[in-house]
């Protein structure tokens, strides 16, 4: 897939495995999700606790196996944040770039940078918005951005 800012064409990302049934895989799915509801509470990402199991725990991935995706099982425990991950990965991007400017306010790449991660961020709430995942009245501030992101 190309990608949006950079004019280039970027990589192919990895492919799974065609065999959708982990059967070398010797955990119970209850087990499973005894080791997700754990790390989440030990404050791992859902993006962490995947590669946690799949390099520890050797699950290659916990839908083939359970049935269900850790954001399901995180959800489901109301361990995760009230945030999506990745909208929270961004607003806390824009918030480094906003401090970044504070020293350096000539930096027209940081500015750029911070606009297109902005952009991403209104984009990706719309989405959320529409999928009932945030609430309608729900926007981005930068101002709320730096408390919510400590």
């Amino acid at each position: 897939m190309a990608r949006m800012f950079s004019r280039k064409k970027g990589k192919s990302g990895s492919s799974r495995p065609s065999n959708k049934k982990a059967a070398w895989v010797s955990y119970k799915p209850e087990e499973i999700e005894q080791i997700i509801v754990k790390l989440a509470k030990a404050g791992k990402s859902q993006a962490e606790i995947g590669t946690i199991i799949r390099d520890q725990y050797g699950i290659p991935s916990s839908k083939a196996v359970m049935g269900k995706s850790v954001q399901k099982v995180v959800t489901e425990k109301e361990l995760g944040s009230e945030l999506p991950d990745d909208l929270l990965n961004l607003i806390r991007r824009a918030v480094k770039l906003r401090a970044h400017l504070t020293g350096h306010k000539h930096d027209r790449y940081s500015k750029r940078g911070l606009e297109l991660t902005e952009s991403k961020i209104r984009r990706l709430a719309k989405y959320y918005k529409g999928k009932d995942i945030l609430q309608e009245k729900w926007s981005y501030d930068p101002e709320k951005a730096k408390l919510l992101v400590r």
